[in-house]
């Protein structure tokens, strides 16, 4: 994780041996209105591992993330990026407006597995939205400690990650592993700013995020007691917005009372009073609205798809067993979501006035 810090991209280069090849990236994290952190992924070798000598049964690259931090940055600017030496390590973002200056983001997430389908999501993204940042709901990836894996992510996200600022939520799938931290930053949790709207960014994944129960009580404990302090400074803001992996409510039958440490948050969210909550894990889309926040889950990135059987009564908007992802636009004190098919087809519109 110490490569976190700054590294220039003269060292960067001095590093890179002749084996070393570009397989993710360029994408932009850590965005504010003074900093942005560029990074992409180098394969500096290839290990095999077989049941013979010799053999290769398996087959995993060894993965180096790089980095480079700018500071001093302008709010409400759009900057564009290269990397000398580096083919292909091309790009832009915008950095936050310092105002309340309108702006749009796209949420989505679940996009493990079904490769063509992730493909059709991202490409649906390009066509039908313009958005400022991403908002990624976690399981990026089936196994986030299987190194394998993460070139195709970033493949398929090539385009778009390359001129859009990223902001993630740790999945379940991620396994808190190492590769996640070294890609996307140190913190499991964080939150940011972006013009009259605050975001808080959860790890919802206690299951991975310690080796005793103890311990994992402890994180969420913890965690909580930072969000409440962070809902509380966001109070300024005109709408706020909590990103995690599992939903605190669900249509999936078999998978109700799942996350009770989710829904132990829904009281939290109406007291500093929430604009909505985003989050994955259900491979499809839902919407409620309880107390006066809005509850979207957006799975539908690419993962099989489950079925929506037993919608919770009284507080459902829609659902649906659909790909899917939401566009967002903030304009002065209104919020416009509208979830979307692949395909450009509306599946949901609300429109939400402070």
């Amino acid at each position: 994780m110490n490569r976190w810090i700054a590294i220039a991209w003269i060292a960067s280069a001095a590093l890179a041996g002749a084996a070393d090849k570009i397989v993710g990236g360029p994408y932009v994290v850590n965005v504010t209105q003074r900093t942005a952190t560029v990074g992409w992924v180098v394969e500096t070798a290839e290990a095999t591992l077989g049941t013979s000598p010799g053999g290769a049964d398996k087959k995993a690259p060894l993965l180096r993330a790089e980095h480079i931090n700018f500071r001093g940055l302008r709010p409400g600017q759009t900057y564009y990026y290269s990397i000398p030496g580096q083919e292909g390590l091309t790009g832009s973002f915008k950095t936050p407006p310092s105002g309340a200056e309108p702006f749009q983001f796209v949420v989505y997430g679940d996009n493990r597995t079904r490769h063509d389908v992730h493909r059709k999501v991202v490409g649906a993204i390009m066509k039908y939205a313009q958005p400022d940042f991403i908002v990624q709901t976690g399981d990026m990836v089936a196994d986030g400690g299987d190194s394998s894996l993460w070139p195709t992510f970033f493949d398929i996200e090539h385009d778009l990650l390359k001129k859009v600022a990223f902001y993630p939520a740790l999945g379940n799938h991620e396994r808190n592993d190492s590769l996640y931290y070294q890609f996307f930053g140190p913190a499991p949790y964080y939150s940011f700013t972006w013009g009259n709207a605050h975001f808080s960014v959860l790890d919802s994944d206690i299951g991975n995020a310690a080796s005793t129960p103890s311990a994992r009580d402890a994180f969420w404990s913890e965690q909580v007691k930072w969000l409440e302090e962070d809902l509380k400074a966001g109070q300024k803001s005109d709408f706020r917005f909590v990103v995690a992996h599992h939903p605190p409510l669900t249509a999936v039958s078999y998978r109700q009372g799942d996350n009770p440490h989710m829904t132990a948050l829904m009281p939290l969210l109406e007291k500093y009073k929430v604009t909505a909550g985003f989050f994955g894990h259900d491979h499809n889309y839902q919407h409620y609205l309880k107390n006066g926040v809005h509850y979207f889950v957006t799975g539908g990135g690419g993962a099989p798809l489950y079925d929506v059987d037993k919608p919770p009564q009284g507080i459902t908007q829609k659902v649906a067993e659909i790909e899917n992802f939401v566009i967002v636009k903030i304009s002065g004190k209104t919020a416009h979501f509208e979830a979307m098919k692949t395909d450009g087809e509306t599946i949901d519109i609300t429109d939400v006035k402070q």
